[in-house]
């Protein structure tokens, strides 16, 4: 089978290399997955990089999520052959791929592998961190790097409970494509004063959370936008730079910073709240009522122009590998 993989940790473009193995064989609660897609998420290049909160044990296989069907079983598995799948693990940017029984969801049978694919990492991160906030109708939710993927399952699903949210953004022809998604404002931060708009938004209160991906600057802006008890829950660094905290601020306005990290999430949750995240995620996807963006897909073999595309600003949805 082919399979992506790295002996050492780097620019993925030049560490990764296409190799050919035998197919493995699953164990006890396990299954062996045919992959059929598989995105390329900012989480999965820190990881390859070496700056994310699992480090590979090298060599390593790439990939932490995907789509695909059961090829096989091993002991302890009641899901039958044949059923699709999505699922997260180590090393889905392959041909195959072996899961733990408890990492996978089977999926509808009216659901693409496109769509199926991008199930856990952005879908579930999204639903979760709106159900973490505790956010009601009405109440305002800000958003950095509003263009991605992320942020624009944040905005279908809080736009669905009421939720009002603003975006940033830092080209124009993103905003008119973030508000017919729902997005009560979007602002290009580098036109338009960010802590004057919100506080004209909010009838100068502020918002009372804001999702952060950036840190850096932006999320230093970010947290002079919060309302008194607000909070910053910050899942990401795509500026590679800390987050500016005033002191002052944080005292007098009693605000809230946390991280977010959904590996950790759902180990902590209880079961009933992973089944009602997944239903959620699954039914809403499959409806169209929480819809994925797919800019293109690439087969395995054009791995490094998939990479480098994925890491392109402009992109106007996930880029996929898959295996015809």
């Amino acid at each position: 089978m082919k399979k992506l993989i790295f002996n050492a940790t780097g620019k993925p473009e030049n560490v990764l290399s296409l190799t050919d193995s035998a197919i493995p064989m699953p164990q006890a609660g396990e299954v062996l997955v045919k992959v059929k897609a598989s995105p390329i998420n900012p989480s999965d290049i820190a990881f390859v990089e070496g700056v994310y909160g699992i480090r590979p044990q090298l060599p390593s296989g790439v990939g932490f999520e995907g789509a695909g069907i059961i090829e096989s079983a091993g002991e302890g598995v009641d899901l039958p052959i044949g059923t699709k799948v999505s699922f997260t693990t180590v090393g889905a940017w392959s041909e195959y791929a072996i899961v733990s029984v408890k990492s996978l969801i089977p999926l509808p049978s009216t659901m693409p592998f496109d769509v199926g694919s991008q199930v856990f990492v952005n879908p579930f991160t999204a639903w979760a961190m709106v159900h973490e906030s505790g956010l009601r109708a009405g109440e305002w939710l800000l958003l950095t790097a509003g263009g991605s993927t992320f942020s624009q399952l944040v905005i279908q699903i809080a736009t669905k409970k009421g939720i009002r949210t603003i975006c940033t953004v830092r080209r124009n022809e993103q905003i008119e494509q973030l508000k017919a998604l729902g997005a009560a404002e979007v602002i290009n931060t580098e036109e338009v004063n960010l802590i004057k708009k919100v506080r004209e938004l909010t009838d100068k209160k502020g918002v009372a959370y804001c999702f952060d991906a950036v840190g850096g600057d932006i999320a230093g802006l970010a947290l002079q936008c919060l309302a008194y008890k607000g909070t910053l829950l910050t899942y990401g660094m795509l500026s590679q730079k800390e987050t500016p905290v005033n002191n002052g601020l944080m005292i007098f306005k009693n605000l809230h910073l946390r991280g977010f990290w959904l590996s950790s999430w759902l180990q902590e949750i209880s079961k009933e709240v992973r089944q009602q995240a997944a239903g959620e995620v699954i039914g809403m996807l499959d409806k169209g009522e929480l819809k994925v963006k797919i800019d293109k897909k690439y087969a395995l073999a054009d791995f490094k122009e998939a990479i480098t595309h994925a890491q392109t600003e402009g992109r106007t949805g996930k880029i996929l590998l898959i295996n015809e």
